[in-house]
């Protein structure tokens, strides 16, 4: 059939619109704001996007609309209001999955604050390592696959399940309508102020996903996650693999070394080693959550392990963009305090001591600009030398925020006066680290450029 997606651009919509097209459907699409890598991945897919959201596109006629969660009620999308008067068929885009794609797949779900990307990934390509030429839909693009979505050819499906409400007029988490086999629950954190109250109703939603998993299922669960351990109290049906114990517990795995050179251990038994490029605790965790996943479909430890020698992250994960006299310049999608801090602190013990870090970020989420973490910033930031933050769109003084930082810190009003702020503190051996969910107003290219004039 012809199915024209709403919000086509974001990660999740733009890998749905993959899916589709490799199903045999025929896809169009239409958006406000187009930027790599999906714009890229679309582009090379020759689908035809239509920017804006104006009342004519239905003279494409499509079988069926598929709608983003970017999309509203009201003015500022005359297609939703057309699609509505008209009466015509609509759906979202995780309903769209699960009956068209998911349907008789055992789906693997890898649910959490931080990480869903690395880890989908992750798992994604262990299962591909060991044969099981597995499906896959990450909010992101692996460079081991070159693309964010395929169908694969295998019984296993891996999805990253974001908690994010699913459109205007469904307003459960997307991966409720996942039904997975094997959830990862990586970690839980408040986010998502625009949607959710606080912590607890997060809480609520991740047990609603539990509740999806079969008896014959497993959930892989993080043992250092006091959320986590609330979410099963309330309720649990199926078979739990913990990771991540600092201490030796039986059954669960658990690491020992350096995140980029680690045993896996089981009890106090060793089950596999990991030698791999990735640095960071947190890496090292999701690599855990990964191995545990990939064991429910018969793969083990020491194939996964294997697996991880060879994977390569996510683009936007730590992307080296380029070097200029000495100074190279990084982009990364971490958005909220806890994943600015452990990418900052990732970064930090990869390089020389004597090395400075120069974390540039946008608070570009619906949650930062609320200003509901505002206050972490400070901590999320104190292993940089120096920060700079872009005030433009945001309803609080993000001068006032930082004021913790000293000296150290540095408001602008947009992004240009940004990249001058950088360019003139920046010297040989720096490490310039960007940091938002979004394009960053193409400030990587804006660094690199201004740098070369110097």
């Amino acid at each position: 059939m012809h199915i024209h997606i709403l919000g086509i651009c974001g990660t999740f919509m733009g890998g749905l619109a993959a899916l589709a097209r490799e199903a045999g459907h025929k896809v169009t699409g239409c958006d406000a704001n187009v930027y790599p890598p999906m714009s890229d991945q679309l582009e090379a897919l020759e689908i035809e996007l239509i920017s804006g959201f104006g009342a004519d596109q239905l003279s494409l006629k499509p079988d069926l609309f598929v709608i983003g969660n970017v999309v509203t009620r009201g003015e500022k999308f005359p297609l939703m209001e057309a699609i509505l008067d008209a009466g015509l068929p609509y759906t979202s885009g995780p309903q769209f999955l699960a009956e068209h794609v998911l349907q008789g797949r055992h789906v693997l779900a890898v649910a959490g604050t931080h990480g869903k990307t690395s880890t989908t990934s992750m798992l994604a390509w262990i299962l591909e390592h060991a044969g099981l030429k597995p499906g896959f839909l990450v909010g992101g693009v692996p460079q081991n696959f070159g693309v964010s979505a395929r169908l694969g050819e295998g019984a296993s499906f891996v999805i990253e399940a974001d908690e994010y409400d699913t459109a205007f007029f469904d307003k459960r988490s997307k991966f409720v309508h996942y039904r997975p086999r094997t959830a990862v629950l990586n970690n839980l954190e408040f986010d998502h102020a625009d949607i959710f109250a606080d912590l607890a109703a997060i809480e609520t939603q991740f047990h609603h996903l539990v509740r999806t998993v079969p008896a014959s299922g497993r959930i892989v669960v993080n043992a250092r996650e006091e959320a986590l351990q609330r979410v099963l109290s309330r309720g649990c049906w199926s078979d739990v693999q913990r990771f991540g114990a600092r201490k030796e517990e039986s059954g669960t795995l658990r690491a020992r070394g350096e995140p980029q050179a680690f045993d896996v251990l089981r009890g106090s038994l060793k089950v596999a080693r990991v030698e791999w490029s990735l640095y960071g605790e947190h890496n090292q965790l999701n690599a855990l959550a990964a191995i545990a996943a990939a064991e429910h479909v018969g793969v083990t430890p020491e194939q996964s392990a294997a697996a991880l020698a060879e994977f390569k992250n996510v683009r936007r994960r730590m992307e080296l963009r380029g070097e200029v006299a000495g100074i190279k310049v990084y982009d990364d999608f971490a958005h909220h305090p806890t994943a600015i801090r452990t990418t900052v602190n990732g970064l930090r013990r990869r390089i020389a001591p004597a090395e400075r870090i120069l974390a540039i970020f946008e608070p570009r989420s619906n949650t930062m600009k609320l200003g509901a973490m505002k206050a972490q910033l400070p901590w999320a930031l104190e292993e940089a030398d120096q920060s700079f933050c872009n005030q433009l769109g945001l309803d609080w003084d993000a001068k006032e925020a930082l004021a913790p930082l000293g000296a150290q810190a540095h408001v602008r009003a947009d992004v240009d006066a940004l990249v001058a702020a950088v360019v003139k503190l920046a010297k040989p051996g720096d490490h310039l680290l960007c940091m938002s969910n979004g394009g960053f107003g193409g400030i990587h290219d804006k660094l690199l450029a201004a740098l070369a004039k110097r």
